[in-house]
């Protein structure tokens, strides 16, 4: 199977240490954010994961595109739509993908991994979904209704989306958490996330997290690849999962298997349960296996245990 993770990592960012740093740090020209986002490569690398992501390390996931979108302002972590909603004048995450690229390709070359290893690695972009970015900002002109702010964010986000592909991400993720809440208009959100995927050839997943009872069906008909959903934390959604498997047929799954809300090392036995569940409802080629949500909350070391944990299991239960 194959390993990630959904995306956001608990490093800090460092002073310059090396000379050549700190004389870029003088003149401005310094990024602590890009030895960072290598640290976080290679730290995912080392611990065997597949997908690797650039660790979400620049801002938090609304900020990082409302900041850059025309028709947003960002104040105070607080995002608020104040004009027609059109896509950016420049990539967004494109250089720090680029950055993890450079990184992981570096450490494939001085590794033992075979080619068939070395060929299931990767990045992954990220994009923070329409209905997520909208519901969590105020409107304040130019919008009637939440619906057409979500398509015109869905429309500018695409520019992104095609630009990660063109960077060579191996898929794209869009990250929707607010689908499972009931404040959004299902139909609104499906029609956004097809703007996004029609423009790119490359599989897309959509990551939903949360209690997924009422949405559950629903999210199955998106027309996304890969559908990711937090299992670890909810038994709500594994129940879901092997009353709906029907609903899943021609797509894979991200198996949320790791309690991100935890701080706590997950019970071994709990993620073998979910694992094999998993496998029993999709079969292994067509599940990813990561945790819940991303790590950014909890101390690095329980992170990376707990992955450790993830890497041990698949490693035990994978018959290919």
């Amino acid at each position: 199977m194959i390993t990630t993770v959904v995306g956001s990592f608990p490093l800090e960012v460092k002073s310059p240490e090396s000379g050549k740093d700190k004389f870029l740090n003088i003149f401005g020209a310094y990024d602590p954010y890009k030895r960072l986002i290598e640290e976080v490569v290679e730290l995912q690398f080392n611990l065997g994961l597949d997908i690797v992501t650039e660790g979400q390390v620049r801002d938090d996931m609304i900020g990082i595109f409302v900041k850059h979108i025309p028709g947003f302002t960002y104040a105070h972590n607080s995002s608020v739509i104040t004009g027609k909603i059109l896509p950016s004048n420049h990539n967004i995450t494109v250089g720090d993908v680029r950055i993890a690229e450079h990184k992981l390709d570096e450490l494939i070359k001085n590794s033992n991994l075979s080619s068939a290893e070395a060929e299931r690695k990767g990045v992954k972009g990220i994009i923070t979904g329409p209905s997520t970015i909208v519901h969590s900002s105020r409107i304040e002109s130019f919008y009637k209704d939440k619906g057409h702010a979500i398509l015109d964010y869905a429309h500018a986000i695409s520019k992104e989306a095609s630009a990660l592909e063109g960077a060579g991400c191996k898929y794209i993720q869009i990250d929707e958490p607010f689908l499972s809440t009931g404040m959004v208009d299902l139909k609104v959100a499906k029609e956004a996330i097809s703007i996004i995927v029609d423009e790119v050839n490359i599989p897309v997943a959509m990551h939903a997290c949360g209690n997924l009872k009422g949405v559950f069906k629903q999210l199955t008909s998106f027309p996304v690849d890969i559908l990711d959903f937090e299992f670890a934390g909810n038994n709500d959604n594994l129940k879901l999962l092997t009353e709906h498997k029907k609903l899943l047929k021609g797509k894979k799954l991200g198996l949320g298997c790791l309690d991100s809300a935890s701080k706590d090392l997950d019970k071994e036995s709990r993620v073998r349960e979910i694992i094999q569940t998993g496998i029993e409802v999709m079969g292994e080629e067509n599940i990813l296996l990561d945790p819940d949500c991303g790590l950014k909350k909890m101390k690095l070391e329980t992170a990376k245990n707990k992955l450790k944990l993830m890497i041990k299991l698949n490693n035990e239960l994978s018959t290919k």
